[in-house]
C-alpha cells in the first residue's frame, strides 16, 4: 500500500532549557495521536499514515511536522491546528499559511 500523504511529527525529546528547543517539550506526541485519531475521522487510513519522527531540526518553532509527497512544512500547537491541516491540505490542498513554518 502506498500512502499518497506521509505525515511525520516531531516527537524528539531535548532537556528542559535547551536553546534549540524540544518538540516533545510541546505536547507533539499528544498531537502525533490526534494526528492519527484524525486521520481515522476523516476515513483516510488506506491514504495518510501519521508518522512518528525523531528530530526534524526545526524545534524552535514548536511541534515540527512534515507532510509528503509535496515537503511542506508545518507547526502545530494545538489539536485545532491539525484538524485545520486535515481539512484544509491533506483533503482540500490548500496551504495552511498561519502554520507554515518559514524557509
Amino acid at each position: 500500500m502506498r500512502f499518497t500523504h506521509p505525515i511525520f511529527i516531531c516527537i524528539n525529546q531535548r532537556p528542559k532549557g535547551d536553546p534549540r528547543g524540544c518538540c516533545a517539550n510541546n505536547d507533539s506526541e499528544r498531537l502525533q495521536k490526534f494526528f492519527k485519531q484524525e486521520v481515522e475521522r476523516l476515513g483516510l487510513k488506506e491514504t495518510v499514515r501519521a508518522n512518528k519522527a525523531g528530530c526534524l531540526d526545526h524545534c524552535s518553532f514548536g511541534p515540527a511536522v512534515v507532510i509528503y509527497p509535496e515537503g511542506v512544512w508545518y507547526w502545530v500547537g494545538s489539536e485545532k491546528d491539525v484538524t485545520e491541516i486535515m481539512e484544509r491540505y491533506v483533503l482540500k490542498g490548500e496551504i495552511v499559511d498561519r502554520l507554515l513554518i518559514p524557509d
